[in-house]
């Protein structure tokens, strides 16, 4: 219970950070691009990424 616990937070902690490089290397600011200017295709693009970044910290995490 507690190392399952564990392991989410790290995925989440993994998550976060994984998004925060993702903002830096793009040009603009994804929040500000997908909630003040409606970026669909910005929102699209972070949405594969946190998918893709997902599944890879699941495979890792889970071995």
């Amino acid at each position: 219970m507690i190392l399952s616990l564990l392991f989410s937070v790290l995925g989440f902690i993994l998550l976060f950070v994984g998004y925060k490089i993702l903002d830096l290397l793009t040009p603009e600011h994804m929040g500000k691009q997908i909630f003040e200017e409606k970026n669909v295709a910005a929102a699209i693009f972070g949405a594969g990424f946190i998918i893709g970044l997902s599944i890879i910290i699941a495979a890792s995490i889970h071995g």
